[in-house]
């Protein structure tokens, strides 16, 4: 029975004069994310609201699995249209809907009205009473409640009149690309792909950069990392997968700096690669998925030493978060199952035994220095021989 679907949004509802800006992103996100569903939509917007008409037959569940992954979205309302023809048509509208929609009635119901066209003969107060009355009329079985109602009915008089109870929830936060782009360090773990899920749910676009090392990580690790990259670009939106052969960096620092700091200066040297992309790419942060005290290479001291080699902003949007924490977060958006497959990447194969965790950025620094002979044009080769994948 329905047809249309009301989306309500949250955070976009406090801007100011530019809110219209926020909701013309969302519509587009929305339309974005309905190509990928089978039937015809229009997506409008009118009045502080945004609706999402079926203009063919549609997948009901398929519909609103798609809406959900929209950042901006609030709640998803299947709603029905009325036309205005007196309250009288009204009331046997809402009969019908309570009929067809709730086929066990004894339960407790509001009506809450909402009268957006001024000109309509009756107030929001009166239309609640009025409604209410007709309904038990109807459904003498149906009681009253209007502090924690069993069903909630919304009536919004407009140019039309919808009539919806159901508030499907939606992922919440801003529309992606209204709040500009990052580039996120992605690994084959648990976290980084929270952490672009993460952030894209604050209105963040993302492309994505993968460190290879051939052949100490196979062919199956790239591909694990890719199918993470499109479980995030289903929430995130289209991005770019940089993918970037590190082995003869890897080897390089392996053969010419103390064991014990290879983690760190191979983040460092990750970090001063993903900078140049993300410089190239038009974006204005770096975006990792760290959180402190985890590993040796997240304490305070490693953070430090990784941050000192940028002038990009890093951005990590689960730092205060515990494994647990994320694990849940990871199992919501489905890369869980993908990212504990048994694939290594190149952050896991040259682990030192035991990596210093209080690092001190000059020595640090100082043994970098062993590094000068061929490690720019290192850099330089990995970064003209990167692929590029376009991740849908």
């Amino acid at each position: 029975m329905f047809k249309a679907f009301l989306i309500k949004y949250a955070e976009i509802g406090i801007k100011g004069k530019n809110r219209y800006l926020f909701e013309e992103a969302l519509v587009d996100q929305i339309r974005f994310a309905l190509k990928k569903v089978e039937g015809e939509f229009k997506v409008h917007r009118t009045q502080g609201r945004i609706y999402v008409d079926a203009l063919s037959e549609f997948d009901f569940d398929e519909t609103v699995q798609g809406l959900q992954k929209v950042f901006g979205i609030s709640g998803i309302c299947p709603v029905v249209y009325a036309e205005d023809e007196g309250f009288e048509k009204l009331g046997k509208d809402v009969v019908e809907f309570i009929d067809r929609v709730y086929p066990e009635k004894n339960q407790t119901f509001k009506v809450h009205a909402r009268r957006a066209r001024k000109n309509y003969p009756m107030d929001s107060m009166e239309i609640n009473c009025e409604l209410g009355g007709v309904i038990l009329d109807a459904y003498p079985e149906m009681k009253v409640d209007v502090h924690h109602p069993e069903i909630e009915l919304n009536v919004e008089i407009r140019e039309k009149i919808y009539i919806y109870s159901q508030i499907i929830p939606g992922p919440g936060g801003m529309p992606v690309g209204t709040n500009g782009k990052a580039m996120l360090l992605l690994s084959g773990g648990i976290d980084s792909p929270v952490a672009g899920y993460m952030i894209s749910k604050r209105g963040v676009k993302i492309d994505a950069v993968y460190f290879h090392a051939p052949p100490y990580t196979s062919e199956r690790a790239k591909e694990k990392v890719v199918d993470l990259a499109k479980y995030v670009a289903a929430y995130s939106g289209p991005m770019k997968l940089h993918i970037v052969n590190f082995t003869d960096i890897q080897l390089y620092i392996y053969e010419k700096c103390p064991h014990d700091e290879l983690t760190i200066i191979m983040r460092r040297f990750m970090m001063k690669i993903a900078e140049r992309i993300a410089l190239e790419s038009g974006c204005l942060g770096l975006i990792t998925g760290e959180s402190i005290g985890q590993v040796a290479s997240q304490t305070m001291q490693s953070l430090a030493a990784t941050n000192e080699v940028c002038t990009l902003p890093v951005y990590r949007p689960l730092i205060g978060f515990d494994k647990q924490e994320i694990v849940e977060i990871s199992e919501k958006i489905d890369t869980y199952e993908t990212s504990v497959l048994p694939y290594e990447d190149c952050c896991t194969i040259f682990v030192a035994k035991h990596p210093v965790t209080k690092p001190n950025v000059k020595v640090i620094k100082g043994h970098e220095k062993n590094l000068a002979e061929k490690i720019d044009e290192m850099v330089e080769t990995a970064l003209s021989s990167r692929e590029i994948l376009d991740i849908e």
